[in-house]
């Protein structure tokens, strides 16, 4: 939990955001009973209960909502303030929080190891997870995102190569099955199938001269996981369908064999992307140099220039 003196406050907050005290002590790093005691005071000194506290779960209550409403914005201002005073010291401290997908950590674990030794007083806490979150509401202070999912009017920091697709499957399968020639031939295969974070089954995506063709192939097995996968692939199961960074050890290795080459589009590479309503912490901007540098020097140089998202998210 920040040091700042506002730590009740902050505590009152993350429960908020949270819905449950545990969740709330692993964002702030403390532990439940420290947590639990920091709101139990503050109720206490204003004489209100700011939460309804079952066994099963935690809410607002009326007056605890309004709190939040008033505080929230207070609270952040304050925030800035100590954000922005902070940016004056010759280096970086504190910590960021990033959420991001498990994919895209790995391919960026390079820029954050890079990021620690260049700035030993700076922390980073790194949550993956596949389902696009907002990063203002869970308390984050950027997110990292393939271009075209990042969410309308964020400002981004696009780093790393175009991204694109591969249908891949097993020499074993392929002994068995013929390969594929057009997106159509997938009705006799079977499909590894895809469910994204929303719940919904995600159809594969092809395209040639122009010709868009999705496909929404049968299959007894539905994952939402590239490495589980990767691993049913491997298996002999079906045809995956996932990015090339996931699968191109296997392809070197020739454990996995890639069919429709020509068919799959090139997607947006990655981005950083943060809120533009925002002074940008010290620690931030500090990240996203070490971005801008890493990508000059490994990525053949990417625009260095940030750019305001339009797009919506697709999930």
């Amino acid at each position: 939990m920040k040091t700042s003196g506002l730590t009740e406050l902050e505590a009152v907050l993350a429960v908020a955001r949270r819905r449950s005290f545990r969740a709330a002590a692993d964002e702030l790093s403390v532990s439940t009973s420290a947590l639990s005691h920091a709101v139990a005071a503050l109720e206490a000194r204003i004489g209100v209960r700011l939460f309804n506290r079952t066994t099963r779960s935690v809410s607002l209550s009326e007056a605890g909502a309004q709190f939040v409403q008033t505080v929230a914005p207070a609270l952040a201002t304050i925030q800035t303030a100590l954000d922005q005073a902070g940016s004056f010291r010759d280096t970086p401290s504190g910590t960021l929080r990033i959420n991001t997908s498990a994919g895209a950590a790995r391919q960026v674990m390079s820029v954050f190891i890079a990021f620690l030794q260049r700035y030993p007083e700076m922390k980073l806490d790194i949550v993956t997870e596949g389902r696009l979150v907002d990063i203002v509401v869970e308390g984050f202070d950027a997110g990292i995102r393939l271009i075209d999912t990042v969410p309308q009017d964020m400002i981004a920091v696009p780093f790393g190569e175009s991204q694109r697709f591969a249908l891949v499957g097993s020499p074993e399968y392929f002994s068995r099955h013929k390969p594929p020639r057009t997106p159509a031939d997938l009705a006799r295969h079977r499909c590894i199938r895809s469910r994204m974070p929303s719940g919904v089954i995600y159809q594969w995506e092809f395209e040639r001269r122009g010709e868009v063709v999705r496909v929404d192939g049968e299959g007894a097995l539905t994952l939402d996981e590239p490495n589980l996968m990767l691993a049913a692939a491997r298996a002999s199961l079906g045809l995956a369908y996932l990015t090339e960074w996931n699968v191109n050890a296997d392809l070197e290795a020739g454990t996995l064999v890639r069919v429709l080459e020509g068919w799959t589009p090139a997607l947006d590479g990655l981005c950083l992307y943060y809120p533009g309503r925002r002074h940008v912490p010290a620690g931030l901007r500090a990240l996203i140099e070490t971005i801008r540098e890493h990508a000059d020097a490994n990525k053949g140089g990417v625009a260095r220039k940030t750019a305001r998202i339009k797009r919506r998210s697709r999930t």
